[in-house]
């Protein structure tokens, strides 16, 4: 079966003057219909630019597409036309981003903002009716009157389930939620989290969920790519990634996590800090700030390896990680 979309080897560059900065590496990954895919790492690690890069969102320039395919229904987005593209956008791919305020227009009622996602992609539905079907969609209470709102009568979470409404106003077949809970608090993650998992059963659609947030992979994803530096460093099924992570970084990440279990113990954080563009490391990227890196591994790129069906590493010392100390749990 042809993924909905398929990543291969894409390498994406920013300019900064005379250089070439590379913000993705020669990344790989496939999203299959109906699949929820999670995209974790650090800030900084090219986890955003990757996600808009599915629907050509990053503006080039200053970016510069330098390599790869990208892959959507099998045509390749990088070698579209602007009209081709406008189908895809909203009509294949929508985006709900991490920050709701930002996004919703203050000046316009949360009504006439769906409504215009409805004229773009479906005209024939650009009516109140069919924006109170999805504000009800979303769980917001008495959308009657709500339609009428402006964005700073509504609280984060409501925002934010107007946003999850906009960008279903085109049925998507894949919806990209970018750090979608990133500025609520705790019950409304829960309640956001919980009506993305609910639309993607009602609606058959596929989720690329972009998170930094372990906690939530679990309850999530089907499959779970983790980034550093700018590359796919394991690719893995979500419960094989957490009961048994093989990649030192994806280790100490898991290793950071506070647990509510156990005794009172200080957190174990990743020394060092994400490199900047433009200042990778020779070999390895994550080797100055590993624990189990070997001379060699400063000298050559590793590649993605498939060491186990379906389970890809960027690490040739792999087996190592699991004789120092224990990240997993069932």
């Amino acid at each position: 079966m042809t993924p909905l979309v398929e990543i291969k080897n894409l390498k994406l560059d920013f300019l900064a003057g005379d250089r070439a900065l590379r913000a993705v590496d020669d990344v790989s990954l496939t999203i299959n219909a109906g699949e929820t895919v999670c995209l974790v790492g650090e800030s900084g690690c090219g986890k955003s630019v990757t996600a808009l890069s599915i629907a050509r969102l990053v503006p080039a320039p200053p970016a510069s597409y330098a390599g790869g395919e990208i892959l959507v229904n099998g045509r390749d987005v990088l070698k579209m036309s602007r009209t081709e593209l406008r189908d895809i956008r909203g009509g294949v791919v929508s985006y709900v981003f991490q920050d709701p305020g930002a996004s919703l227009n203050p000046v316009f009622r949360i009504g006439n903002q769906i409504k215009e996602s409805l004229k773009l992609h479906r005209p024939e539905k650009a009516t109140d009716d069919e924006v109170i079907r999805l504000l009800k969609l979303v769980g917001i209470p008495a959308p009657e009157s709500r339609i009428r709102d402006y964005p700073h009568q509504m609280s984060g979470g409501m925002q934010q389930r107007v946003m999850i409404a906009m960008a279903l106003a085109s049925e998507p077949r894949l919806l990209v939620a970018d750090e979608p809970t990133t500025a609520l608090d705790v019950t409304i993650q829960a309640q956001i989290l919980e009506l993305l998992l609910d639309l993607k059963q009602r609606l058959g659609m596929s989720i690329l969920l972009i998170t930094h947030n372990l906690g939530i992979v679990g309850d999530m994803a089907d499959r779970v790519a983790v980034m550093y530096a700018g590359q796919v460093v394991e690719l893995a099924p979500a419960l094989d990634l957490l009961r048994r992570p093989l990649h030192p970084y994806t280790k100490a990440l898991m290793n950071s996590v506070p647990k509510l279990s156990g005794g009172l113990e200080r957190l174990i954080a990743i020394p060092g800090t994400v490199p900047s563009l433009g200042n990778f490391p020779p070999g390895c990227r994550f080797a100055p700030r590993c624990p189990v890196a070997k001379p060699e591994c400063s000298r050559a790129v590793p590649g993605l390896l498939e060491v186990e069906p379906g389970r890809w590493v960027r690490c040739p010392f792999w087996k190592e990680t699991q004789t120092v100390g224990s990240a997993g749990g069932e």
